[in-house]
């Protein structure tokens, strides 16, 4: 029973996967034969203060996500890590955001804390891809680019989006979350046009005149 499960885990196809890497064994050109894959790929900071729970220090590694455009076998992403750069065999991710946590220890406060800002990104990987804004996370961004608007007097919907993307990665959720709101923003920016063109004082100037 066992073995036809090792068997089973082995033929899996998935696109997302793990693997840790030990630079002391690792080929001196590794970082490029990663790049040379073409395969998306975050590697996480070095690793040299991690401990075992003897207390004894780990070696340093690094903790790398690869994800292959279309789901790919066990077998073929073992030849890859495990053979041609000789390290640990793969673990497949059914969650990767949770795995790019573990890059940092961020959700692990317990373990050694590493700086995001060290992460290293090949091949076009970009966490975002992974990530979902939440409910909240949208309402609150929704509120920050009407406050933009407001303060940077936008009036166009045209404008609204270049000033955004001109911003870069800064503004990246808002560009998201104006892009997938057009109708909402459209009627913001329509409304602000109509006030200050006057429409709003002629609207009232005409309730007036129909009061008894």
């Amino acid at each position: 029973m066992a073995e036809k499960k090792v068997n089973q885990e082995k033929s899996v196809k998935k696109r997302n996967w793990a693997f840790v890497l030990y630079p002391e064994s690792a080929p001196k050109d590794w970082r490029e034969q990663l790049a040379r894959s073409g395969v998306a790929c975050a590697i996480s900071p070095l690793h040299d203060r991690d401990v075992n729970p003897t207390g004894e220090p780990k070696k340093p590694h690094h903790h790398v996500i690869l994800v292959y455009g279309s789901p790919t076998t066990y077998n073929n992403v073992k030849g890859f890590t495990n053979g041609r750069l000789g390290q640990t065999i793969p673990q497949a991710l059914e969650q990767v955001k949770g795995y790019y946590n573990y890059l940092t220890h961020k959700d692990n406060p317990e373990k050694a804390q590493y700086s995001e800002s060290d992460i290293q990104t090949l091949n076009g990987f970009d966490i975002r891809d992974f990530v979902e804004l939440t409910k909240s996370e949208v309402i609150r961004l929704k509120r920050e680019i009407q406050a933009f608007i407001r303060d940077n007097e936008i009036m166009e919907y045209a404008d609204l989006m270049d000033l955004l993307m001109d911003a870069g990665e800064e503004m990246e959720d808002h560009y998201e979350v104006a892009a997938n709101n057009t109708v909402f923003f459209d009627r913001y920016l329509s409304s602000r046009r109509f006030r200050v063109a006057g429409g709003g004082e002629d609207r009232r100037e005409h309730e007036r005149s129909r009061s008894p």
